[in-house]
């Protein structure tokens, strides 16, 4: 009768150790996790400790690159396997040996969902995505049963509020705080330093200036511009696009550049076949035009490139300070500030890379149907 009262005494002191156990487990894995809301607005229960993580969508990786983060990344988009080097892309340089040994988790590209199996395959403990809408961010969290994590950079050029609130999430989710508002100082610095040297020239004395051939979802001709062109504004600069009222990208008539008639005109350098094509076939067109008579086309990098690259924009900024102000810019080498720039943001210097597909930071000369790169 006794043992059997020790059994079960027994029995029950064991329930309770294992109960204990549980409880504890719990509260341990509860601990290692915590709440934040995401840029979608969405609460979302994270690790706080995440090693492996992936990126999806347009500028998601970039900001993890920027981030300092990209060792956690264990899975990829096939557009980000580079198997050619992405020019286009100073982040997509900084990581082109590594990239091809990930495995894919999807095509990618803006809104495309991933291929859910792949994604859980490769066992990340946080997705991190952006240019997804709400119900495709639940859609993945729901068939994978990971925590998403929507990011943003802001619509058309990069906006300062929403790009700095994701990459303080990134911060705060990854133990990379520093890094943030590093990124951030650097980006604050820039700005005041551009807007600094150019502020103080009245507006008589600012040339009227036209950004042509924007890439926009791929590239484009002449009559591709932006209102309101980040590079430009941070130096003051007149561009007459502004005149229409509208930000971001735009596409206008032929007829109303030639009206503007601007004095300097600045070509994304990913359009420039697509502008030799057209210079052969509307050559008085191009004679028309003040800036390509007087010599006054310059070669900007493409920015615009899955999504923005902010690195390559404050770049552009410095060299369009140059061409419209070169008083205020004669300590400034374009190249070599570039490279500052791309190394803060990737680790590298990767300006001689970009420039063997795009002619950044150069100036045209219209000859007898062709443009000479100089």
């Amino acid at each position: 009768m006794a043992g059997k009262r020790f059994m079960k005494i027994l029995r029950a002191i064991s329930v309770l150790v294992l109960m204990v156990i549980v409880v504890s487990y719990a509260e341990a894995v509860e601990t290692n996790k915590t709440t934040i809301k995401d840029m979608a607005g969405r609460n979302v229960v994270v690790p706080s400790k995440p090693a492996r993580i992936v990126a999806l969508g347009p500028g998601a990786l970039r900001f993890i690159v920027y981030m300092n983060a990209f060792n956690a990344v264990v899975g990829i988009e096939e557009m980000e396997k580079n198997r050619q080097i992405p020019a286009g892309r100073p982040y997509g340089i900084s990581i082109y040996e590594k990239t091809p040994h990930l495995p894919s988790i999807g095509e990618g590209g803006s809104g495309r969902l991933p291929d859910f199996e792949k994604l859980i395959s490769v066992r990340p403990d946080i997705v991190f995505v952006m240019g997804f809408d709400a119900s495709n961010i639940e859609l993945i969290h729901k068939k994978t049963g990971l925590p998403v994590v929507s990011l943003s950079i802001g619509t058309g050029a990069f906006k300062k509020t929403e790009t700095y609130a994701s990459l303080r999430l990134i911060g705060k989710i990854m133990g990379k705080e520093k890094r943030a508002e590093e990124l951030i100082n650097f980006i604050n610095k820039a700005e005041q330093d551009l807007i600094k040297r150019t502020s103080s020239i009245p507006e008589a004395k600012r040339p009227s200036v036209y950004i042509g051939a924007v890439s926009y979802k791929g590239t484009h001709g002449i009559t591709s511009t932006e209102g309101f062109y980040l590079p430009v504004e941070w130096v003051n600069g007149r561009n007459v696009v502004n005149e229409l009222k509208k930000q971001g990208h735009i596409f206008i008539d032929k007829e109303k550049l030639l009206l503007w008639n601007p004095e300097i005109i600045l070509l994304d350098s990913a359009g420039l076949n697509l502008i030799n094509v057209d210079y052969q076939k509307n050559l008085e067109f191009y004679r028309k035009l003040k800036a390509v008579r007087e010599g006054r086309v310059y070669t900007t990098m493409p920015y615009n490139h899955y999504n923005t690259n902010i690195d390559v924009a404050i770049a552009n900024a410095y060299f369009a300070g140059k061409v419209l102000y070169p008083e205020k810019f004669k300590d400034i080498d374009p190249v070599k500030k570039a490279d500052e720039i791309f190394k803060f943001f990737n680790g590298i210097a990767v300006f001689h890379v970009m420039e063997k597909e795009f002619k950044g930071f150069k100036s045209l000369v219209f000859r007898e149907g062709i443009i000479d790169v100089r």
